[in-house]
Parts: C-alpha cells; structure tokens; sequence
C-alpha cells in the first residue's frame, strides 16, 4: 500500500498537465491526471488527497466542477485547489467554495507549498 499523498491535476492544457506532473511527482506525490473536468465529477474511490483543479477548462467550468465536489458528502472532505490566469482567481474560488487558488503563472515552490499545507506532508526535508 502506497502512503504517498495521491493528487488528481485537472486542467485542459496538456503542457500544464505534463509540467504539474512531473514537479509533484518529484516532491513524491502519486499524480492522476485528466483533461476532462466532467470526469472528476464522478470520482471513484480511492479517492485523492488534493485536486488541483483548472477554472477556465473547455466543456465544463471548473466552478461547477469544484461546487460538486464541495457538496458531495464523499468528496467533500478533500481540498480543492483552483487554478486560473484569470485576475480574479481568489474570488471566483471562495465563491466556488475551494480551499484555496493559485495564480498563473505560478512558482514551483508556491504551488509545492499550498499542495503540502492541505496534504499534511512537509515539503522535502533538506540536511
């Protein structure tokens, strides 16, 4: 049994897919990946640690996504992260219900924090 913190990346672009990846598998996550924004609404078990979800995606709308996932009684225990270029990315995920946003473009090391802070595991240890 696997005990790394397994976090399903939701985001139409396939470049931003491979990139998120390949960081969080290096800070030791089990990573998910899909395109499909509809497909998270019906998560099966397990079920991940962390969803980082992309607002803007084509086909389905990361608000209404992260609102299914938030008044799921299965699914709404888990931390959404919203991502987004957009200007209001903070509002849009308070009034979506996230846990929390980060900006695009982001630094590695921001989103590697925010990532650990709701998975409660610290980042990588040095010394």
């Amino acid at each position: 049994m696997s005990t790394k913190k397994k976090v399903l990346v939701v985001d139409d672009n396939a470049a931003i897919l491979d990139a998120l990846k390949i960081m969080l598998e290096d800070a030791g996550y089990e990573v998910e990946t899909t395109v499909d924004g509809a497909t998270v609404k019906d998560i099966k078990e397990p079920l991940p640690d962390l969803v980082l979800l992309d607002i803007w995606m084509s086909g389905v709308d990361g608000r209404d996504v992260c609102r299914h996932l938030k008044s799921t009684p299965a699914t709404k225990h888990i931390p959404v992260i919203m991502i987004s270029a957009a200007k209001d990315t903070e509002q849009i995920a308070k009034d979506s219900g996230a846990d929390d946003f980060i900006s695009k473009p982001f630094q590695m090391d921001h989103l590697l924090a925010i990532v650990a802070k709701y998975v409660n595991q610290p980042a990588e240890i040095v010394g």
